[in-house]
């Protein structure tokens, strides 16, 4: 590592300089680690010259990771007791949930920089650095001085470590050792990835009894009924012979995500789920304790029969009725908004784009005040501050949208800080944001992707179809509907609507939309990002399969492709063929 003072250190500050100025750096002045996240962060426009970072009010410190690893940090922070290094934790966000510091001075500079508990120091922000860097790359980093990207961390020296559960392989978090650039040494690195292993080890014995009480209350459970049965906890979900062999994909990813809000609700009584294939099915959850704590649960699941009234639990109510959908996340959702127009409480909507957050700040306004306007102003556009300014003046009801693409959110703090007294203001936006900016809101929002509630598809549909089609009663049949289910729709809402307005303007305008209407690549559950030529290739054998009825031998004879070759591609491209021979 380049010590104070030295020609080392001087080339490396130099080569930083260059690279900002977009000059030509002298590779052997940088370490390609270094490097490397300096065009990441210069590609993602991160700030060099100062640091906004987005912030969590109440980071979880609840997670499995912070519950093994605060022993062992606050033991590490013991022995460095009057040392000016700083022990720090994340999530695998890069959001800081724990710092512990002995030294005042060291202290206080960090609280100046924002490394501290709720804050993401993830490279998308914040640039090279041991926490985001470390986090992006998966693998231990330690950076020292001149490597950090923000000027204002030259001072600093730190260690990054990820650390991997143990179980699942996913990463859960990072520890970091900090210092000032001045006292670094070779050993912080080493330091840093012996308290990851400290961390792993303790969340390995920690998981291992908690997977060990829920396999022994899932075996119980097994013995004593031959119906579906379901355990899942954060890192394990097993389910016996019945469950895998009667329920669909889809229908099991449902199942879980409802068995584990009812878990973490603390619900009791049976709760009646629709399913994306149009089965009904009754869940009742057990919780699985340990220490007070529930860690995971025990599912039973029963197919409900169509004459089977289930009386056990009604159809839920919906908030808005302009809206579709009735699955959990989003009935929380629409609940949070319409308790935080009725506080008054300005909001913040937050999430992918396409999931329906103006949407959502639309049909609230139209519950309360149907007779009163809603004023969307774009913070995109080049007058959008004076535009805000014009309607708060009216005292209207006004949503900021993409509030992430603002150029500049300093005048839009001070314009929102002078009028509190507005009806009410509503903002959206779905990337990073300046803290000062969130804070101009009392409440902050998420929307759930569509995937989280896939079920809502179904109304969904429908009420897509209504419009489109202008009333000539145009529906979608059952098959169609079950391809549109295993979609992972990554536009979410807006992408379904795109998807229908094609059929509806080329294929198919009254009667019933039919898998043949489909889109292709809606014909396929993607494993991975695929080429245009791949693309293409999976296109064609779509169409091969509808033309033939789904007889995948004249399908790969109209292609010109073996009856082997044409197997091996519909597994690859996650085809889902139509029935046929």
């Amino acid at each position: 590592m380049p010590q104070p003072g030295t020609a080392d250190e001087r080339k490396l500050a130099h080569a930083r300089v260059q690279f900002l100025t977009a000059e030509r750096v002298d590779p052997r002045d940088v370490r390609d680690t270094i490097l490397a996240s300096w065009w990441r962060s210069h590609r993602k426009k991160v700030a060099a010259d100062h640091i906004e970072l987005p912030y969590v009010r109440n980071p979880d410190l609840e997670l499995p990771l912070a519950r093994s690893a605060t022993p062992i940090l606050r033991r590490l922070s013991e022995q460095l007791d009057g040392q000016a290094i700083s022990v720090i934790l994340t999530d695998p966000a890069g959001v800081v949930l724990e710092r512990l510091t002995g030294d005042g001075d060291l202290h206080r500079h960090l609280d100046g920089i924002n490394l501290a508990p709720g804050f993401s120091y993830a490279e998308e922000f914040v640039g090279t650095n041991g926490i985001g860097t470390a986090l992006e790359g998966g693998r231990p980093m330690h950076v020292f001085g001149h490597e950090h990207y923000a000027e204002d961390l030259e001072d600093l020296a730190c260690a990054g470590v990820p650390i991997q559960h143990p179980i699942t392989g996913k990463t859960v978090g990072a520890v970091d050792l900090t210092c000032w650039r001045r006292d670094a040494g070779p050993l912080m690195i080493a330091l840093a990835k012996t308290t990851a292993d400290q961390i792993r080890q303790a969340l390995l014995v920690d998981s291992g009894v908690r997977e060990l009480e829920l396999f022994q209350a899932y075996l119980q459970a097994c013995r004593r009924t031959t119906g579906m049965v379901l355990a899942l906890n954060n890192d394990v979900v097993i389910m016996n012979d019945p469950a895998r062999h009667l329920l669909d994909p889809g229908d099991q990813s449902v199942l879980l995500e409802r068995a584990s809000e009812a878990l973490a609700g603390g619900h009791r009584a049976p709760v009646v789920v629709e399913l994306p294939t149009g089965e009904t099915a009754r869940i009742s959850c057990r919780p699985v304790e340990r220490h007070n704590q529930v860690t995971g649960g025990i599912v039973h699941v029963t197919l409900i029969r169509p004459d089977e009234e289930p009386a056990t639990a009604p159809r839920p109510r919906k908030l808005l009725p302009e809206l579709a959908g009735t699955a959990p996340a989003w009935l929380r959702c629409c609940q949070e908004v319409d308790r935080a127009f009725g506080a008054r409480e300005w909001l913040l909507l937050s999430g992918e784009p396409g999931t329906g957050k103006l949407a959502l700040a639309r049909a609230v306004q139209h519950r309360h005040h149907p007779d009163r306007r809603i004023h969307v102003v774009d913070a995109g556009t080049p007058d959008a501050v004076p535009r805000v300014v014009a309607e708060l003046r009216e005292r209207s009801t006004v949503v900021i949208t993409h509030l992430d693409r603002l150029p500049d959110p300093h005048p839009l703090v001070e314009l929102l800080a002078e009028h509190r007294k507005t009806r009410w203001v509503a903002a959206t936006h779905t990337g990073a944001i300046a803290p000062e900016l969130a804070q101009c809101f009392g409440r902050t929002v998420e929307v759930p992707p569509l995937r989280h509630h896939i079920e809502d598809l179904r109304e969904l549909v429908p009420l897509f179809l209504a419009r489109l089609s202008h009333g000539t009663g145009l529906t979608c049949a059952h098959d169609a509907m079950q391809l549109l289910t295993r979609s992972t729709w990554p536009g979410n809402a807006a992408q379904l609507y795109q998807v229908l307005r094609q059929i509806v303007q080329n294929r198919r305008r009254t009667g019933v939309i039919t898998p043949d209407d489909l889109p292709p690549d809606y014909h396929a559950v993607s494993r991975r990002l695929l080429s245009q030529l791949e693309s293409m290739e999976r296109d064609a054998i779509v169409r091969s399969l509808l033309a033939n009825h789904g007889n995948k031998k004249r399908a790969a004879e109209a292609l010109g492709m073996s009856r082997a070759t044409i197997y091996r591609k519909i597994h690859d491209y996650g085809i889902l063929a139509p029935r046929g021979s």
